[in-house]
């Protein structure tokens, strides 16, 4: 199973714990990327603003298309979205984020670099 994910530089400088918590959640960020099954991309401050922005949802691809599903967490709880209109949005959506976003070697680079700076 393939694991990718699209995250914003904010959500990485974010220091919820202190720096020693930070610091050890992107160290685990890292390790992850090490993974042949995991990617992780980051979109910089530098790429300005992004669709999606300020939303989090997370895209279940599943082994046939029309099982696919998107959970969006909100302070009220999790919505599951699985219409053909709602997932075609949230892959349109993906495949722009990815565009924005730093290439894989690139954003291990970054997230290292953020790691430092704590």
């Amino acid at each position: 199973m393939r694991y990718a994910a699209v995250i914003h530089e904010a959500a990485l400088r974010m220091r919820f714990g202190g720096p020693r918590v930070a610091r050890a959640q992107l160290e685990h960020i890292l390790a992850q990327t090490e993974r042949d099954n995991v990617s992780v991309r980051v979109i910089p401050f530098a790429a300005g603003g992004f669709p999606g922005a300020g939303q989090s949802f997370t895209y279940v691809a599943a082994p046939v298309p029309q099982l696919d599903t998107v959970q969006l967490d909100s302070s009220h709880g999790s919505l599951l979205l699985d219409a053909d209109m709602q997932l075609r949005r949230y892959r349109e959506l993906l495949d722009r984020l990815r565009g924005l976003a730093l290439s894989a070697t690139e954003s291990r680079a970054f997230v290292r670099a953020v790691s430092q700076d704590l």
